[in-house]
């Protein structure tokens, strides 16, 4: 194609950039969240026996790692990664 062609008025134009609104929800606030109410759930099945014994002995390990996979991610995001706005 020589230099001094002009565009095809048939090839579609350059997309506009597109702006994604602020949620007004920062995601480590949102894990955070998450972690307290993980914590809040082993609370209860500790609290409440019948929640933890026979068949439900493993009950107890589904808040536990909620918590501790939260705790991680939240340690993710408090380090800088996981920014969506820089992706």
């Amino acid at each position: 194609m020589p230099s001094d062609a002009r565009p095809d008025p048939q090839e579609p134009a350059e997309p506009a950039p597109v702006s994604v609104p602020d949620p007004g929800l920062r995601t480590i606030g949102l894990v955070r969240w998450g972690v307290v109410a993980w914590l809040v759930v082993l609370a209860v099945v500790l609290a409440v026996p019948s929640l933890r014994t026979g068949d439900r002995a493993w009950w107890v390990w589904v808040p536990v790692a909620g918590a501790l996979l939260g705790a991680l991610g939240h340690g993710y995001l408090a380090r800088g990664r996981g920014n969506a706005r820089d992706a």
